[in-house]
């Protein structure tokens, strides 16, 4: 692992998993490829522009020529591929970009790598990776007391999204089997942490609190979902990358399970606590129940037995201390949040999707 291409590096996984590798790699050289969509920020690699380590290519996944070109000049032998369209609600919505960049972007960037490593045989075969990052939402809905998701479930996915990760899943395994390109994937449940895009239920929540806004939860809130923090969640991909089986798989989790409504109110306890002072103290009082989304799972969870027994990966943070973290971090980034909610493109999209609930 020497020359590494990030896919989707501006956006908050990939910025967390750059910063990550930076400090774990010293003789690591990453190239950033990002096409700087509405949830791409150059902003959140600061710290590491001036790295010689560190280099920044704007373009599209989709570029075939680009991205063959981008493999060649950097003699990229390590591909980390987080580019993707992300957010459920925006899939329901909006579904064809969904399929362009996370079916027809894997495809071609499996292509390139197909290309460089197997036919021109550039690079040693053993030298060469490309990690596919995917969701445990392919795997669909498990029902109150059913077993937690393993790396063997069948695919079930419900949403466009989840079809389009599902998808690209199915093209990385193909091109393992098919052409012996040297792949993992894992799957990881919902991240939370620094840099995370204020569209998703965290920082949604943290920050209107912060405001005295509504707090929509969907439906009744009883949605579960196994919560990992992104910090927890780029060390396991660094040690799959690191130890990981070539053509394994592996499930990545926070390893627990709340509600959505105990999310939303534990973030309030913890605004209550850090901010006695607060106008809109209780912040429970802002929570306001909303139309649900079409189809939402009700339950997600992860048994993550084989990456905690092969490779002797467990989350560090606990939810409590996680959110805690993840709070602080945003009040204290105001200036990170006023750049992304003046983005015209970030108030249209929160007017579509919340104001008709």
């Amino acid at each position: 692992m020497k020359n590494v291409l990030v896919t989707g590096g501006a956006g908050f996984i990939g910025s967390n998993f750059i910063h990550h590798l930076l400090r774990a790699e010293r003789d690591v050289s990453v190239v950033n490829l990002d096409a700087l969509t509405y949830a791409g920020n150059p902003d959140n690699l600061q710290d590491v522009a001036d790295d010689p380590r560190y280099s920044f290519a704007q373009g599209n996944i989709c570029d075939a020529e680009f991205v063959e070109g981008l493999l060649r000049e950097r003699q990229v032998d390590t591909i980390v591929h987080f580019a993707a369209e992300t957010h459920v609600d925006r899939s329901i919505l909006g579904p064809r970009q969904f399929i362009e960049t996370n079916v027809i972007g894997t495809f071609t960037l499996l292509e390139a790598a197909r290309k460089f490593w197997l036919q021109e045989k550039t690079l040693p075969l053993e030298s060469v990776r490309f990690h596919h990052v995917s969701t445990d939402e392919v795997f669909g809905s498990l029902a109150p007391g059913e077993p937690a998701w393993t790396e063997e479930t069948p695919y079930a996915p419900n949403s466009p999204y989840a079809a389009s990760k599902a998808s690209s899943d199915h093209l990385v395994r193909a091109y393992g089997h098919t052409y012996k390109l040297p792949y993992t994937i894992t799957n990881c449940s919902n991240n939370y942490g620094p840099y995370q895009f204020p569209e998703k239920l965290i920082p949604v929540i943290i920050l209107n609190a912060m405001e005295g806004k509504p707090l929509p939860v969907y439906g009744d809130g009883q949605q579960i979902r196994d919560w990992l923090h992104v910090e927890d969640h780029c060390e396991a991909i660094h040690l799959v990358l690191k130890r990981g089986a070539p053509g394994s798989t592996y499930n990545i989790g926070g390893e627990n399970q709340p509600a959505n409504l105990t999310i939303v109110e534990t973030i309030c306890d913890i605004l209550d606590e850090i901010h006695p002072e607060s106008p809109h103290k209780p912040h429970r009082n802002l929570i306001q129940f909303v139309t649900d989304r079409p189809g939402h799972d009700r339950r997600y969870d992860m048994d993550t037995h084989k990456i905690s027994t092969e490779l002797g990966w467990r989350p560090r943070h606990s939810l409590t201390q996680g959110l805690l973290d993840t709070v602080q971090w945003y009040l204290s980034h105001p200036e990170w949040v006023t750049a992304i909610r003046q983005k015209h493109e970030y108030q249209g999209w929160m007017e579509a999707n919340y104001k008709s609930r």
